[in-house]
């Protein structure tokens, strides 16, 4: 992450809006939640307060990544959803494009994740030390640098999609973390929240929403 922070003046993108939820995609550059400092105050978050004063946060995504993120519009979906996030009951789909060729067409990563910190903001995989997480990922297309795969996290560690790549020795192309030489040549990091699956707080249907990858 550069210590330089000039977030895209994007418009606000409403996938979905109701009395209880609003579904919004979260554009690349853009944190979530503010940082520390003044400098790192302008974020999705402040955004959505401005036209939605009543909105409150339920999960994150990283800066540099896109798409769909879900805020609650009532204290209830705040915590009935965020109880579905806590034992693992939506589903997340992300589409990244990793470095290198990923032969194998399917498979899974399961390897713990703890913060490095030495080298914060950094994760490492740490088998002593760090939380279970999982990851299923399935290739998707290849192209004359990489592979564009799409992954289904089991588990919302910190940066735990972007480790699981690294693990499998393809980072994600324009990772200004875990990449690096010509993988980290990217307009942005190649790493998207396609699809959020999760149950609606009035009533329980299953809901889907999908933000179209931009990449």
């Amino acid at each position: 992450m550069s210590d330089t922070y000039n977030p895209p003046q994007d418009p606000l993108v409403v996938i979905h809006a109701d009395h209880q939820i609003l579904i919004v995609d979260k554009p690349a550059g853009l944190l979530s939640v503010p940082g520390k400092g003044e400098h790192l105050s302008d974020c999705l978050m402040a955004r959505i307060q401005k036209v939605f004063p009543e909105a409150l946060l339920i999960h994150r995504l990283d800066r540099d990544t896109s798409g769909v993120m879900v805020f609650a519009l009532t204290p209830h979906a705040q915590k009935h959803i965020g109880q579905q996030f806590e034992k693992r009951r939506t589903k997340k789909t992300y589409v990244a494009r990793i470095a290198g060729r990923l032969e194998q067409k399917t498979g899974t990563v399961d390897q713990p994740i703890i913060v490095d910190w030495e080298n914060r903001p950094l994760q490492k995989i740490c088998h002593e030390t760090g939380r279970a997480a999982q990851t299923d990922w399935r290739v998707l297309r290849y192209d004359d640098t990489g592979t564009r795969v799409r992954l289904y996290p089991h588990t919302g560690r910190s940066h735990q999609l972007r480790v699981h790549m690294l693990f499998l020795g393809h980072p994600i192309v324009g990772d200004p973390l875990y990449a690096s030489g010509d993988a980290r040549n990217a307009p942005r990091l190649m790493l998207h929240s396609e699809n959020l699956k999760f149950r609606h707080p009035d009533g329980g249907a299953g809901m889907s929403y999908t933000a179209k990858c931009p990449f």
